[in-house]
């Protein structure tokens, strides 16, 4: 493995689960040379109320704008900052964070109250912000059928199924001749007229072809003059006799999307002469649609399409016997999107899935999943030949002091970060490591640490007491 970039000691400190409330908002207060704390000191789960009033009087923006954006602050506390003096804060707040320390984790939104005062903030990056964030209330956004505002009304779209027919009606009239047509694209699937209204304005052309109610007419037409046969090959209503037109037609990418309809039997999907590429991910719509129908995920997961199956592996809501089902399968893919997705997904998935793609975002999933195992790792993989196990053996309860210094000086840069990080490593050997400069950060986030010993990093690093 490449060693990644390392940071600074006082970087490991402001990480430190165990640092004390008082170094906590001593840290906080620090000005950094006008760059403010550093950021992991803001994205810490549960700041207490010294710290958070700190950042809040903080003189530095960016130290306000990290705390907005963090995803370990609750709503509550990150709304205390729409009120900031500075646009960028308040956008920051407006946006929500861009990422958590759990990726399964919610993001929970701001009170419908905050959203509607951001939404009227006189800085249009503010409110255009908000109406492009992932983390908005459904409540919210049905709110904004009404608003002057064009992109507000057309944020509603977001929640298009959860609105009364009223308010779809509300939207498809509405005077914005962008909103009508993204309304119409919602609307379509059901509704021949608007489907072929559609049909003539070119760029509503590829998305109404694969999910508009087509007339049989507009469907020959359309085959015939062979534009956008990889959406139409798509569409739920195309009539079977030209579904099975286009099941064999020369392009490989129209038979795929073919061979990925609904209605199809598994004799039928065989039957198809289609290409998967190795890493594609398996987005399926109809199945994305039903990531919590048992029927629709039986279909999926049983199927011999290997596209299918990865679809369905990126559902949390399988059964026992599905999820035992994608456990044995050969699909690498499949078992990638278990170790993300699924909340019981068996250990020894979690593991090959480790060993295959070590350093990679599914492998970090895969290492934080509640499943992953602990035990009997050190028995395992103390001694292995690849760093990538031996990281693992930190990860064992029974793993002793001597065990967790040994690896402190492993070869390998990533497993003796694991161990510096480990608050069994004696400490002698745990200060020295605040010198070493690829292990100083790890040394710094070690909860064993000395309060003393994180008061005098701070000292080093200049800041005021």
């Amino acid at each position: 493995m490449v060693a990644a970039v390392h940071s600074s000691a006082l970087d490991g400190v402001a990480a430190n689960p165990a640092l004390p409330t008082p170094l906590l908002v001593r840290l906080i207060a620090f000005d950094g040379g006008g760059h403010g704390p550093p950021f992991q000191a803001l994205h810490r789960p549960g700041l207490p109320e010294q710290a958070v009033a700190a950042v809040l009087t903080h003189p530095v923006p960016g130290t306000r704008v990290h705390f907005a954006m963090s995803g370990q602050a609750d709503a509550e506390q990150r709304a205390r900052l729409a009120h900031d003096p500075s646009p960028r804060v308040r956008a920051a707040v407006a946006d929500g964070p861009e990422w958590t320390h759990n990726p399964r984790a919610k993001v929970d939104p701001l009170p419908d109250a905050v959203c509607r005062r951001l939404l009227e903030d006189p800085d249009p990056s503010v409110r255009s912000a908000l109406l492009h964030s992932r983390h908005l209330a459904p409540s919210f956004l049905a709110s904004l059928l009404r608003h002057a505002d064009p992109a507000a009304r057309r944020a509603a779209l977001r929640v298009w199924d959860e609105l009364t027919p009223h308010a779809r009606t509300t939207l498809l009239d509405d005077p914005d001749p962008e909103l009508r047509r993204s309304a119409a694209l919602r609307a379509c699937p059901r509704d021949a007229r608007l489907t072929a209204a559609l049909l003539d304005d070119p760029a509503a052309l590829p998305e109404v072809l694969r999910r508009g109610l087509l007339g049989r007419a507009d469907a020959e037409r359309f085959l015939a003059e062979g534009t956008h046969l990889v959406e139409l090959a798509g569409n739920p209503s195309l009539p079977a006799d030209l579904v099975d037109r286009l099941a064999v037609h020369p392009d490989d990418g129209v038979r795929l999307a073919v061979s990925l309809r609904p209605e199809l039997t598994e004799a039928q999907r065989a039957a198809i002469d289609f290409t998967v590429a190795p890493h594609a991910r398996g987005e399926v719509d109809w199945v994305a649609a039903g990531i919590a129908d048992q029927d629709v995920l039986r279909r999926a997961a049983t199927s011999a399409h290997p596209l299918l199956r990865r679809a369905a592996a990126r559902s949390p809501h399988l059964s026992p016997d599905l999820l035992r089902l994608l456990s044995e399968d050969t699909d690498a893919l499949v078992h990638n999107h278990l170790a993300v997705h699924h909340p019981d997904t068996p250990e020894e998935v979690l593991m090959s899935v480790y060993a295959r793609l070590g350093g990679t975002f599914s492998a970090w999933m895969a290492t934080g999943h509640p499943r992953f195992p602990r035990e009997g790792l050190a028995a395992r993989f103390a001694d292995h030949p690849d760093g990538i196990y031996r990281q693992l053996t930190v990860r064992d309860p029974a793993a002793g002091p001597g065990l967790i210094e040994r690896l402190s000086h492993d070869p390998d840069v990533w497993t003796r970060q694991a161990a510096t990080r480990d608050p069994r490593l004696p400490l002698p050997r745990l200060r020295e490591t605040l010198d070493l400069p690829e292990l100083a950060f790890s040394a710094g986030a070690n909860p064993a640490l000395p309060p003393v010993e994180m008061s005098r990093v701070m000292d080093e690093a200049g800041v005021p007491v």
